[in-house]
């Protein structure tokens, strides 16, 4: 039978039964090195704020979109010589969100651009900022669809409301009108009132072909590139040299003898 640590029901009654993950722990570190009572109460607080921290995290990166896995850490700058580490550093402090400003990066599949993005996010996650994360195409169904149940004003809210959105993916599939028509209203909404964060594939001069309307593109685009940082990135894919240089190790392999 397992047995029950006598102080959970009173740690349960406060919401703090986290604290038993390293009470035991702490205890007896505090008789390992003479701990002060106040000492060792300050230890468990510290234990808990961090728990509690870990928490926060792992939910908002659950509801945000972002991948944990694609970090700064886990991007191969040596594969993309092009890109700036210190303008990439600089962007992942978080303050262009705070100023309210966007980041633009282009070019072709397969070169991080999305990495780089989700790793930004991650950045602003960790700084309790707020994070919507998704591709342009499933972000505007998802708004649509969402008219279908009344909840369209609670969604477009959040996408307007939250620190950063992420559109990844920009211009790869052709909108449709109501979509189009979101994407004017989100981009209008949020100038500097909310940081947007783009990629795309695309060129930037053929980035008014997706609003498939010239007033509409003038009129978003000069919003979107207003107080925006802007990355191209040129270069060879990540996956299509992963391939080569894993075509390379099994020929080797298969010459041994």
């Amino acid at each position: 039978m397992i047995s029950i640590h006598p102080l959970l029901p009173k740690l349960r009654q406060f919401n703090l039964s986290g604290m038993l993950n390293t009470l035991d722990l702490r205890a007896e570190q505090a008789v390992q090195e003479q701990l002060a009572p106040m000492e060792f109460f300050a230890l468990l607080l510290d234990d808990e704020l961090e728990r509690r921290e870990q928490n926060r995290l792992a939910y908002r990166l659950s509801t945000s979109g972002c991948n944990p896995a694609k970090t700064l850490s886990q991007f191969d700058f040596a594969a993309t010589p092009g890109v700036n580490r210190s303008f990439i550093v600089d962007l992942a402090t978080c303050a262009f969100i705070q100023r309210h400003e966007n980041v633009l990066i282009c070019g072709p599949t397969g070169v991080g651009k999305t990495h780089l993005a989700n790793a930004l996010g991650v950045e602003a996650l960790k700084r309790d900022l707020r994070v919507i994360s998704k591709s342009t195409f499933r972000l505007l169904a998802d708004l649509n669809a969402s008219r279908a149940n009344g909840s369209y004003s609670r969604h477009m809210t959040s996408i307007l409301k939250c620190d950063l959105l992420i559109l990844d993916d920009f211009g790869l599939q052709a909108l449709p009108p109501a979509a189009i028509q979101d994407l004017y209203e989100i981009i209008c909404e949020r100038y500097e009132h909310g940081s947007i964060l783009v990629t795309s594939n695309r060129a930037f001069e053929e980035w008014a072909e997706v609003f498939n309307n010239d007033l509409l593109s003038s009129a978003a685009l000069d919003r979107l590139t207003h107080h925006a940082h802007t990355l191209i990135i040129q270069g060879e894919s990540y996956r299509q040299l992963s391939r080569r240089k894993e075509g390379l190790v099994k020929v080797k392999t298969q010459k041994i003898p």
